[in-house]
């Protein structure tokens, strides 16, 4: 069965309105999450913040109520609708350069909860999201490993807080003999199947497009679908592992990411002329935001080539970025047509058409087809369909 799984999703708040992300949306409580995702169309979710401690609690209080059943396999599915998976993202500081981010995925309650517990003696506040812990990269997935969970460089190639845009030329390099154990990467908003596989070593590793939503509206701008016999951990640990199951890849067009082309800091100017720019191209200031696009061309050691068991990759095009479509608009569209995913990949025209006029219908199947024009993001400014 086929599932539509964004597995990078932070909390704002509890349920009390204790901070979690300091940088996400106060709305974004557990709930809240579980309820967009039915909204957009999302079936499996990875909420990023699981170790902070009252989160768990939350988690413990709803499987309590039944809200949210524990699966076979592992995992937990919220009012028989939207399956959580149990994610922690951590900012390693032990490595010799950068402060990369790292997804660790855990089975159920009690093993974030040891995990958790462990990470505890080596972050200043587990109280909070993505905190810097005082290991290194192959001590966080030992950790991992001991509770039967799985680790994923998250947003790997953007300029800050990855393992390629700040810390090393290779993966290898840093998880050494245990570079096998990393099943999958995540892409990022600024880059793509198409730019990752310029890199050689990625060449047996799953590409994940997850949203890294910090607003209930991001959820979903990035997605994975994935043909599973069970949404459990444990299948889609598998899944990974065997590079199996992985039907398409649903994400930005890169150059709408934030980070995908070189930003001058002085002029801020973002670069359009071959990549990799290292000064601004305008005026010849060093004192830049290297773009992704310069990143993956600065260190890439082969043509672009996927391996036979790479998925599709689709461009997505959120609803927030299509010319014409608010709140309201949007608002509108959920009720009488489905879920944005069935809104940008599937609703024929004539049904768009008579929710929200020609004009705006057409605006949404030109997105779908990529009949549009993009004007390339950078230095944390998204780019802009023009």
């Amino acid at each position: 069965m086929y599932y539509n799984a964004d597995l990078h999703v932070h909390l704002g708040r509890t349920k009390n309105g204790k901070p979690v992300k300091i940088t996400a949306s106060p709305s974004l409580t557990v709930e809240n999450i579980f309820e967009k995702c039915i909204e957009k169309g999302i079936d499996i979710v990875g909420i990023a913040d699981c170790a902070v401690p009252e989160i768990l609690e939350e988690l413990d209080d709803l499987a309590k109520n039944d809200v949210l059943k524990q699966l076979d396999g592992g995992g937990l599915i919220y009012k028989e609708k939207i399956v959580l998976q149990l994610v922690c993202e951590i900012e390693v500081g032990g490595e010799l350069n950068g402060s990369p981010h790292l997804l660790c995925f855990l089975k159920d309650i009690e093993s974030m909860r040891a995990f958790s517990n462990i990470l505890s003696k080596y972050i200043s506040n587990i109280n909070l999201s993505t905190q810097k812990c005082r290991l290194n990269s192959v001590e966080i997935l030992k950790i991992a490993k001991d509770f039967d969970g799985f680790v994923v460089p998250a947003h790997v190639f953007t300029p800050y807080k990855s393992y390629y845009g700040s810390t090393t030329d290779r993966l290898s390099y840093i998880f050494e003999e245990y570079y096998d154990e990393v099943f999958a990467v995540e892409l990022g908003l600024s880059s793509d199947t198409y730019l990752a596989d310029m890199l050689s070593e990625l060449s047996y590793k799953v590409f994940l497009s997850n949203s890294d939503a910090h607003s209930l509206q991001k959820i979903g701008r990035e997605f994975n679908v994935f043909d599973l016999s069970c949404p459990n951990f444990e299948s889609i640990k598998m899944m990974l592992k065997s590079r199996s199951g992985i039907i398409r890849n649903y994400g930005l067009n890169p150059a709408l990411g934030k980070y995908h082309r070189t930003f001058c800091l002085d002029c801020c100017k973002i670069s359009n002329t071959n990549p990799p720019i290292h000064k601004c191209a305008y005026c010849n200031s060093e004192n830049v935001v290297f773009g992704v696009l310069d990143r993956i061309y600065e260190i890439k050691d082969q043509k672009m080539s996927h391996p036979t068991f790479r998925p599709e990759y689709i461009y997505q095009i959120p609803l927030e970025f299509i010319p014409g479509i608010g709140s309201i608009t949007m608002k509108k569209l959920f009720n009488e047509v489905g879920s944005e995913i069935y809104i940008l990949h599937e609703a024929p025209f004539e049904q768009l058409k008579e929710c929200i006029g020609e004009k705006l219908a057409k605006n949404i199947i030109d997105a779908r087809y990529g009949n549009i024009k993009v004007k390339a993001g950078g230095g944390g400014i998204y780019g802009k369909i023009i």
